[in-house]
């Protein structure tokens, strides 16, 4: 049985023996955040915030309202606050506002020469917020999120030609490579490869992350998220949980987990089956906040002391090692999860350098 991670992190060292003395709490969600501000065109191009330096986007030929990662530039404050929301309510890591801040989605905005401003701003505003919150009892970690681009290698766009692709595997990995660079040399503490919906799309992103490590001698802790799209328990590009575990173990992540797409109730099955499969990986876990419901303040239907219960119950049945929140969670669901799970014993793993507790 491997070892996890046998290699020593030149970057945050701290956080293998956190997982196996208790549970880490992982932030929650950025996008339904920022919706909740209501922001205008003018404000996504900077109106009313601090940072003058992007000015010239005051004049920029498209829509760019819903571009999230360029708030990093125009709207750092925004961000900045988001962050410490969590960090108050308790959150050990914190994502970077990077989930679309590739070359190939921000080709969708016309932005895709400001990836590399976007990965570098977003790492540095999470690693002073990371900074400002640490205590030696309980450090904060920053965690680089790479998300899974709108652009899919084993799918095809187009209904009539199963065989059509509109991105390859060469272009991704080249794209994931960028990202990776400047979110690592932004200051990042952890790389969270997250909401994998096409595993080779991720096997992309996975092979620059070890191109990274091998060229710059820096090694810093994995996690992989996958997302079971409906109640196939499959993700999108087909393949099981357990299978999908098994095209990504070889990376030595870590923590493996799952997050979006459902919420812990329905996750739960699919929890089960990775925590019994990954036996020697520590297993995360950060559902949306249940359905979608328009009505509610968070656009998704749980309050934080029904997400909360629900992952009490995962964390009780020996589950999980991170926790956090996905689409439609806030501070007040993150604070209630660590309330929740912080009396409890995290997931044992089995490995020759993490033997499970007596």
């Amino acid at each position: 049985m491997r070892e996890i991670e046998s290699q020593p992190f030149t970057r945050g060292q701290a956080l293998p023996g956190i997982l196996k003395s208790r549970i880490a709490i992982l932030d929650g969600a950025m996008g339904t955040m920022i919706q909740r501000f209501k922001l205008t065109e003018a404000q996504y191009r900077g109106d009313g915030g601090p940072n003058n330096m992007y000015a010239r986007f005051q004049d920029f030929p498209r829509d760019i309202k819903g571009n999230n990662e360029l708030l990093s530039l125009t709207r750092p404050d925004i961000i900045r606050d988001i962050h410490d929301g969590y960090l108050a309510a308790g959150a050990d890591l914190i994502e970077t506002n990077t989930f679309g801040a590739t070359t190939i989605a921000q080709a969708d905005y016309d932005m895709a020469d400001l990836a590399d401003d976007m990965n570098r701003a977003s790492a540095a505003i999470a690693r002073a917020a990371c900074d400002k919150y640490a205590t030696p009892d309980k450090p904060r970690f920053a965690v680089g999120a790479l998300g899974p681009t709108p652009k899919t290698a084993s799918i095809s766009p187009d209904v009539n030609d199963p065989g059509a692709r509109n991105i390859h595997f060469e272009e991704l990995r080249v794209a994931y490579l960028a990202q990776v660079r400047a979110l690592v040399e932004g200051g990042v503490d952890v790389l969270l490869l997250e909401t994998i919906f096409d595993t080779l799309n991720a096997k992309a992103a996975l092979f620059a992350i070890d191109e990274y490590f091998e060229a710059s001698g820096e090694r810093l802790p994995l996690i992989i998220s996958g997302t079971v799209t409906d109640a196939s328990g499959r993700i999108l590009s087909g393949q099981t949980v357990t299978a999908f575990w098994h095209s990504v173990r070889h990376a030595k992540p870590l923590a493996v987990g799952l997050n979006c797409a459902l919420g812990a109730a329905l996750m739960r099955p699919y929890i089960q089956e990775l925590a019994k499969v990954a036996a020697d990986t520590f297993i995360s876990c950060y559902p949306n906040a249940g359905l979608p419901n328009p009505m509610s303040d968070t656009g998704f239907d749980e309050t934080p002391d029904v997400t909360s219960r629900l992952l009490h119950e995962f964390a009780a049945e020996g589950l999980v090692n991170i926790v956090g929140g996905c689409c439609g969670t806030t501070p007040q669901h993150i604070q209630a999860i660590g309330d929740a799970v912080t009396p409890l014993r995290p997931r044992g793993v089995h490995s020759a350098a993490f033997p499970q507790a007596a």
